[in-house]
């Protein structure tokens, strides 16, 4: 899907491509289990949110990883990112933390879970808001996390003439279920809301529906993408 000259790509539970049209950029949040194709665009930025295999990992990188690639890490994660055949540059990013790369300014967020042990807060793992300053647009992924009261802060992304899209896991036993996701979309207020981690080690598409009909039923444009 594009929005604003911002395409969107779903690889699969909480792997998405992000490519600025304008400029060209490419971007991969969480990358795995991506397609082994040949013409698969090479990564300007690699952005993981925790260090968990399916969320760090390295062999999906390398499919995607070119020489001077921007990785932004939490600091947990760094020492899975440093064997790359070309250099690349690291960068760690704690919650609440900012970065600009020109156009795109890069925001932390905690994420973490409130009554289950996957995610605990003092890992310090986070979900990433883009904000494309030109595009008039920002994504959210939230990576693995509950609905948490720093969410409560996103709701003044979603301007007058300006998008926000937020991706919300939906896929239960590791974060939300689908209500909760519904639950956690409507304190955010986007003008998009996508679903992510269902598919394949958590969570099924029917999850999805559930959650796109409940976003649906409290005002909020939800929608499915297809796997690429």
């Amino acid at each position: 899907m594009i929005i604003n000259n911002i395409e969107i790509r779903w690889f699969g539970h909480s792997s998405f491509q992000i490519i600025n049209q304008n400029d060209g950029r490419v971007i991969y949040i969480d990358p795995y289990n991506l397609p082994s194709l040949d013409n698969i665009q090479k990564a300007d930025y690699i952005f993981i949110t925790h260090s968990h295999y399916d969320h760090c990992s390295l062999a999906d990188m390398e499919k995607v990883v070119k020489e001077n690639c921007v990785i932004v890490v939490t600091p947990d994660a760094q020492s899975k990112v440093v064997r790359f055949k070309v250099p690349v540059n690291i960068l760690l990013m704690e919650p609440n933390q900012e970065i600009v790369f020109g156009n795109l300014k890069l925001t932390s967020i905690p994420a973490y879970n409130v009554d289950k042990h996957f995610h605990p807060k003092e890992e310090n793992w986070v979900g990433y808001i883009l904000k494309f300053i030109n595009e008039n647009i920002t994504i959210y992924h939230s990576g693995d996390t509950d609905l948490i009261p720093e969410m409560q802060k996103l709701t003044g992304y979603c301007q007058k003439d300006k998008e926000f899209v937020a991706i919300l896991p939906v896929g239960g036993r590791y974060t939300m279920t689908a209500e909760e996701a519904a639950n956690a979309a409507s304190l955010i207020k986007p003008t998009l809301v996508i679903p992510m981690h269902y598919g394949s080690l958590a969570g099924t598409r029917e999850d999805a529906r559930e959650f796109a009909e409940l976003c649906e039923e409290k005002g909020i444009k939800a929608m499915i993408l297809e796997k690429s």
